[in-house]
């Protein structure tokens, strides 16, 4: 019993051996598939409900299934001061401006490049918590940056990509602008003093996201076709309940229950699944440089969040990295 006690916190995903963690394997296995698929899903409603309206009335599905759940497991609280902040960002930075710019860019872009243009979020969450948080920026992380952007740019490869194309330029643009806002989103929560969980804040961001959503798509987009087809608002009820709802919900058990590197990995299944999903679903053709593209990004965000460098790689970097910094600090002192 001792060695076993001693043994579990280095297990990794294989402590999925000992009581209860297979629960929580599964549960990973559900937020990488409901995600995934959430992104097709998400593509078939803004076919037949406009942007704004498809996440104020997902997030507003999510907050009808969130309440009991936080009411019955006692999670229920009412945010003290002190993280009204985070309950702000999250709900401003993530919820409403991500989801709506994504949902935006979802009409002019397939879905399996917005997953990929999504994912892209941690290659800018490293350098904005060098820049903003005074977080060391490591090696292997300005590897998995360099990695990760230089799939970014094949993406937009001028044999590849039609610059000329108005639609296009704007959907992948405004996409991009939604992953950064949620790099803003992880960066102020990174940053941000935690009185309460995450969980139990959850429902007070999406019922703010839920009203902020609603009164941007009444301006915009003036009152909703309640008219939708059974497939929509099948897909809207995923969207909410499944995609949202208890995906947050999984995902929270998810981070506390195994160790960070293996769900940090492990979630980048998602846009795999959802690249697969959208071509078995929605017919889009896998485009090769899509899928290298996909996988340079993907290996780029493993390399910086895991991956070990030779010592004389590390050392080239950081001395390199030094360089930069005093330069940089001497230019602010002239």
């Amino acid at each position: 019993m001792t060695s076993q006690k001693l043994r579990a916190p280095h297990a990794g995903l294989s402590n999925a051996q000992s009581g209860g963690s297979w629960r929580n394997v599964a549960l990973l296995v559900f937020v990488v598939l409901a995600w995934g698929l959430n992104w097709v899903v998400m593509k078939i409603v803004v076919q037949e409900v406009t942007p704004l309206w498809a996440v104020a009335m997902r997030t507003i599905l999510a907050v009808i299934v969130l309440a009991p759940i936080l009411l019955l497991t006692g999670q229920f609280i009412i945010p003290t001061r002190s993280d009204i902040p985070v309950v702000l960002a999250i709900a401003l930075f993530h919820m409403v401006a991500f989801a709506a710019l994504m949902a935006i860019g979802l009409k002019y872009v397939s879905a399996g490049r917005t997953i990929v243009l999504g994912y892209t979020t941690p290659l800018w969450v490293a350098p904005g918590a060098w820049l903003f948080l005074s977080e060391p920026i490591r090696p292997r992380q300005i590897i998995g940056i360099v990695l990760g952007l230089s799939g970014l740019l094949l993406m937009f490869d001028p044999n590849a990509f039609d610059w000329r194309d108005a639609k296009a330029l704007l959907g992948n643009g405004l996409i991009l602008c939604a992953a950064i806002f949620w790099s803003i989103s992880i960066l102020y929560t990174r940053a941000h003093q935690w009185t309460a969980t995450p969980f139990q804040l959850v429902l007070w961001q999406t019922v703010l996201a839920g009203a902020l959503l609603s009164a941007l798509a009444f301006t915009f987009e003036g009152t909703p076709e309640i008219s939708l087809s059974a497939s929509a608002l099948l897909a809207l009820a995923y969207n909410g309940v499944v995609g949202t709802a208890l995906g947050y919900w999984a995902m929270t058990v998810v981070n506390k229950e195994l160790p960070a590197i293996s769900t940090s990995l492990g979630v980048l299944g998602t846009p795999v699944v959802g690249i697969g999903l959208s071509a078995l679903i929605l017919g889009e053709a896998v485009d090769p440089k899509l899928m290298a593209s996909a996988l340079m990004i993907l290996v780029g965000i493993a390399v910086g969040t895991r991956l070990p460098l030779p010592s004389w790689l590390s050392s080239a970097l950081a001395a390199s990295l030094h360089r930069i910094t005093a330069r940089s600090n001497g230019s602010h002192t002239k």
